[in-house]
């Protein structure tokens, strides 16, 4: 059965509030609601789907949340989504919003200049925020913080962003950007340093932060172990000292930051963990070992499950990836899932990222589904990419439908937790207060 229409109804004024706006100051205006009524609300404290609800807005942020179909006020903007659940956005802790790979991924960064990847992003972060995603902490990439800056501006639309900037590695590891320079490009260029993000001393680590700190970053990430993509043979060796990775993160929490760190080894994951790092990413190696001392030290898990898949499937596919990259995505790549139902069963907390740059932007949502073919519950699954996924920013505005927390809503078709496959058609996103996308394909509500 097709979902009911939505039904928008904008009331006319009262004579009321049309005094009081006319006594309000010059320049000033009142402040409209509106009124976003639910035929099923998902509470993601509790991971359960509720019954109708009315989310009155305000100002960006949520007034009020009331059971039922309230009453509205004259002058309020309301909006019928009629059978569908509402949720809270959901955010991506784990995206590269300035690319997305390709057989010609290797060749384009001689090619284009980094304006040409800025506009790339710009239909990325739209993608995005279509898809229902309306944060994102993207790590790893010069275009993020910029883009980030022109989202907040009200330049472009684009989800909330969290931006590392220049991932932390060391020299030809897995974020050095002159790996695959030929020797006489490389005598040119002459070795990156802590500037463009590469350290090979516990000074040069504290550098590293401090000019991510200079240049504006939300939030640091590190490589600590070898990657898939990488211009390199090893995909999981740590890269770090401990006291190397120790001094990122203690410099880190000197400027209030919290760090990400790439891992697939178990060594250099057990270093990253030990030295407090928030969150580790992918982990597709990781032991009984690291688990315990994840769930001691309150580390999160993002598995990118939808990465591991993506590139085991296209090592498959001659051409795609250069000869050193096809063996690491064959044999990684294709453990993750297998890591996070693993992960899950031991009580580690996993919050939602699906690393996309590496597969298509806007397909972000393919992740809940192959976590639920994991093992993992769907109303956990929904769960990671709200309330989990706020804890691990650090932030106590987002990841719930309550008054005074942000109006970033969404909402689809059908009820996720009982067919989590309902995660793919939403088609209603609100954020920060501003509509950006309805079922009848219309966008911002200012349009």
């Amino acid at each position: 059965m097709a979902p009911r229409p939505v039904v928008r109804i904008l009331a006319r004024p009262s004579l009321a509030l049309l005094a009081a706006t006319l006594l309000l100051p010059a320049g000033a205006s009142a402040a409209a609601q509106t009124a976003v009524h639910c035929e099923r609300l998902f509470d993601a404290r509790s991971g359960r789907v509720l019954g109708e609800h009315t989310i009155l807005v305000e100002d960006g942020r949520i007034l009020e949340v009331i059971p039922g179909r309230a009453k509205l006020q004259d002058g309020v903007d309301s909006i019928v989504l009629g059978d569908r659940t509402c949720s809270p956005g959901w955010t991506d802790l784990h995206v590269h919003l300035g690319s997305q790979s390709s057989p010609a991924s290797y060749s384009e960064g001689f090619r284009l200049d980094p304006v040409d990847y800025a506009f790339r992003a710009v239909g990325y972060a739209e993608k995005t925020l279509s898809a229902g995603f309306t944060t994102v902490r993207d790590l790893g990439g010069e275009v993020s913080p910029h883009l980030r800056d022109a989202i907040n501006q009200g330049l472009v639309p684009g989800p909330r962003i969290f931006a590392a900037g220049k991932s932390i590695a060391t020299t030809g590891g897995h974020a050095d950007p002159s790996n695959g320079y030929n020797s006489m490009l490389s005598h040119l260029m002459g070795p990156p340093g802590p500037t463009e993000g590469v350290i090979n001393s516990v000074d040069d680590a504290r550098q590293a932060v401090r000019q991510r700190y200079k240049e504006g970053s939300d939030v640091i990430k590190i490589t600590a172990t070898g990657g898939v993509l990488s211009y390199a043979r090893s995909g999981d060796a740590p890269q770090f000292t401990v006291d190397e990775v120790q001094a990122i993160v203690d410099t880190a929490k000197d400027y209030g930051y919290r760090v990400a760190a790439h891992a697939h080894g178990t060594e250099g994951m057990k270093r990253a963990v030990l030295a407090g790092v928030t969150s580790i990413e992918h982990g597709t190696h990781m032991d009984d070992e690291v688990m315990r001392l994840m769930k001691q030290r309150g580390t999160w898990y993002v598995p990118t499950i939808y990465a591991g898949r993506f590139v085991a499937d296209k090592a498959k596919e001659p051409g795609y990836f250069p000869e050193v990259v096809r063996p690491k995505a064959a044999t990684i790549g294709a453990q993750i899932q297998d890591t996070a139902a693993r992960a899950y069963r031991a009580g580690v907390p996993i919050a939602f990222g699906t690393d996309q740059g590496v597969g298509p932007h806007g397909d972000n949502a393919r992740e809940f589904l192959y976590m639920v073919e994991a093992g993992i519950p769907a109303a956990y699954a929904l769960q990671s990419a709200t309330l989990h996924a706020a804890t691990v920013l650090g932030v106590d505005d987002q990841g719930v439908i309550e008054p005074g927390k942000r109006a970033d809503i969404i909402a689809m078709p059908g009820d996720p937790v009982a067919d989590i496959n309902a995660v793919m058609g939403v088609d209603f996103v609100m954020a920060a207060g501003r509509v950006h996308r309805t079922p009848d394909g219309h966008g911002s509500a200012d349009d």
